[in-house]
């Protein structure tokens, strides 16, 4: 009994433990129907969507490692092994962005990414390799250490029939999504497996109403004893059922009459479900529903802000995720005190030509950005130091506060000629060492 309970467990009460999916998605019965799994579910469109859009956004964007400088600065650390394997080849079989485009729809889809770090002699890493997260389990030794266990196939290794792998999580790349324990994270398809199953089910009913040539099902009715129905069935199948059929005109014979029983598709509000099915799902993953394709609240005075809540409040958690996870699982112990991997989601955040210019100008008259920073976000070529590109401008007509009136009265005490009366406290030394630098500068033209 203890052997059948294992395997037939229930996919929509999780357990508190580190057991990792392998039969997460083995049995994905609904209240709808429809079994619901990972493969399942990516056929249906909304949920292929909102997939794409995360994992590509998130493999599309910049990833650098960068390395803090003395003067408390950071630099990108481009001599570092990880900055190429992260931002261009992580193994010789897929680019930067294949490869983090199939982890984040592992992530998407199981709760959980994988990936097999290869070290060399010196413990530096030299590629990472994805693992499916169906085949991968987390448990607990007897001393109470983790440790990752993975089964393989013929697929990954055709000289092994399938067997049992233990792997250190020194030797795991693991991207958790949401959990109960911290350790392993649950598939938000399992999480969400009956709204999902409810949108296979009106796709479904939707498929075959026009497959049955958008004709509702209904009742031949004899006056008579029918010796075979079975065959007068097959036979008005073959005449009037499927699209190609459609509109055709039936003609009964010894008095029988068709009746329809089934409720029509308005009355069954089958298009308000399936739309409502879109929204649900796109909760789910939290994209906002112009994305997936919805633009019935969307206006082009709110679609931006739209785009700009993506990036905070969907897109950033999973990039924090991805961060932590290579600083944890990819960096040395002595690398962990000066180098950190970081995001580029300036891009995503620019807004249009306008917003951009006018930020960076109220940037570059206060003094924090100069021209070769603005030219860098825009990928433009740098100005030389010898043309000022790197330059910090400020606006010359500010001061401070309690210096508002100094220059007034500069002014008096240059009419009255006496220079004698001037007072000579610290603040006033420290204001007259100032201003006449204030008002060489001005000259001079330098700003």
């Amino acid at each position: 009994m203890s052997i059948f309970s294992g395997l037939f467990k229930s996919r929509d009460k999780p357990k508190d433990a580190t057991a990792g999916s392998s039969w997460r998605f083995f049995f994905g019965g609904t209240t709808a129907g429809k079994p619901v799994n990972e493969r399942s579910a990516m056929q249906m469109t909304a949920v292929y969507c909102c997939v794409r859009i995360l994992s590509e956004a998130v493999a599309g964007l910049p990833l650098h490692l960068y390395r803090y400088t003395d003067n408390g600065s950071k630099e990108k650390a481009l001599d570092n092994q990880l900055y190429f394997l992260l931002h261009d080849e992580p193994n010789p079989e897929m680019t930067s962005f294949i490869f983090r485009e199939t982890m984040m729809t592992h992530l998407l889809l199981y709760g959980n990414c994988y990936a097999q770090i290869i070290r060399n002699g010196k413990g530096e890493v030299v590629a990472l390799y994805p693992l499916m997260p169906n085949r991968m389990t987390v448990d607990r030794d007897q001393e109470g250490k983790l440790y990752y266990e993975y089964q393989t196939s013929q697929d990954e290794a055709h000289t092994m029939e399938g067997s049992l792998v233990r792997l250190q999580p020194y030797d795991v790349f693991h991207v958790p999504g949401l959990g109960f324990d911290g350790l392993v994270g649950y598939s938000p398809i399992a999480m969400a497996k009956n709204a999902i199953g409810l949108a296979i089910a009106t796709e479904e009913y939707g498929a075959k109403f026009f497959a049955n040539g958008a004709t509702p099902g209904g009742i031949l009715e004899h006056p008579g004893i029918v010796k075979d129905p079975e065959r007068v069935r097959q036979s008005w199948s073959n005449a009037f059922g499927g699209s190609a059929n459609s509109n055709k005109v039936a003609v009964l014979e010894e008095g029988m009459k068709y009746t329809p029983i089934s409720i029509s598709p308005e009355e069954a509000q089958f298009l308000e479900t399936r739309k409502f099915q879109i929204d649900e799902i796109a909760r789910i993953f939290r994209v906002p529903p112009h994305m997936v394709g919805d633009l019935e609240k969307s206006s082009f005075s709110n679609i931006e802000q739209q785009s700009l809540e993506f990036v905070t409040y969907t897109l950033r958690p999973w990039l924090v995720r991805w961060e932590q996870a290579m600083q944890r699982s990819l960096l040395s112990e002595d690398e962990k005190k000066n180098c950190f991997f970081k995001f580029n989601v300036d891009g995503l955040l620019r807004g249009d030509y306008q917003s951009r210019m006018n930020g960076y100008a109220t940037a570059r008259q206060n003094g924090w950005m100069s021209a070769n920073d603005i030219r860098e976000l825009e990928d433009m070529d740098l100005i030389p130091d010898e043309l000022g590109g790197n330059l910090y401008l400020i606006n010359g007509n500010m001061t401070k506060l309690q210096d508002a009136g100094i220059f007034a009265n500069k002014s008096g005490q240059e009419e009255s000629g006496d220079e004698n009366e001037e007072p000579q406290t610290d603040e006033t030394q420290e204001d007259q060492s100032g201003v006449p630098e204030q008002r060489l500068q001005r000259k001079r033209g330098s700003v």
